[in-house]
């Protein structure tokens, strides 16, 4: 026989209450929140990698205008969208030695002759302004240039390995055109390209501003 207490029925379960239902909800939002910024922040370093890169300067080969131990950004994009111009300064990988990269100015463009003669340039026989350079070095050189080949030279010419000593360089050798200075933070600026005009028998460029 079954006693009173033993028919009695268990308590119904409780529904959440209001509050209850307010917390789950505050942490789902969370939760979610959380997730979406982790995958902005996935995809946003994923865009910047795939569109620009870092570079650190090593040596002393583009004094006086850059300096050793200086980090820049390079814009890896832009070549798609036009051809590396004169006086661009570019990060590119070394023609001999593949994994090293160098950043050099673009002297010479596709289909010229460059001549040096006693640290002088020449393309197709004009001389080339270089104001950005303070010793223009004393090597001399011949080399003409293929349909997709640049010449690039570091500014400090006594002391750059550079298209003087192992010739033009490839386009697809191009990483992209350096961009930024980032650090250290006295030298944060735009770094310093240079313009010339498409005439070089006309007055010769000027320095670009913050590209």
């Amino acid at each position: 026989m079954l006693t009173e207490e033993q028919t009695t029925l268990p308590d119904e379960v409780q529904p959440p209450t209001a509050g209850q239902d307010q917390r789950e909800r505050t942490w789902l939002h969370q939760v979610r929140e959380i997730a979406e910024t982790i995958l902005l922040t996935l995809a946003i370093f994923v865009v910047i990698n795939t569109l620009t890169g870092r570079f650190r300067i090593e040596g002393p080969s583009m004094l006086p205008n850059l300096h050793e131990g200086q980090y820049l950004i390079i814009n890896k994009i832009v070549y798609k969208l036009h051809r590396p111009a004169r006086g661009d300064i570019i990060v590119f990988e070394h023609p001999r030695h593949g994994g090293r990269d160098l950043i050099k100015r673009v002297i010479g463009l596709p289909g010229e002759t460059i001549d040096i003669r006693r640290g002088q340039v020449f393309v197709n026989d004009i001389p080339l302004s270089e104001p950005y350079i303070t010793d223009p070095g004393l090597y001399t050189g011949h080399f003409v240039l293929g349909p997709d080949e640049y010449f690039v030279l570091g500014d400090n010419r006594t002391n750059s390995e550079d298209s003087h000593s192992w010739g033009p360089l490839k386009a697809d050798k191009i990483i992209g055109k350096a961009a930024l200075s980032y650090w250290p933070p006295e030298r944060w600026g735009g770094v310093p390209h240079y313009t010339f005009p498409a005439d070089l028998g006309a007055s010769q460029g000027e320095p670009e501003a913050n590209q």
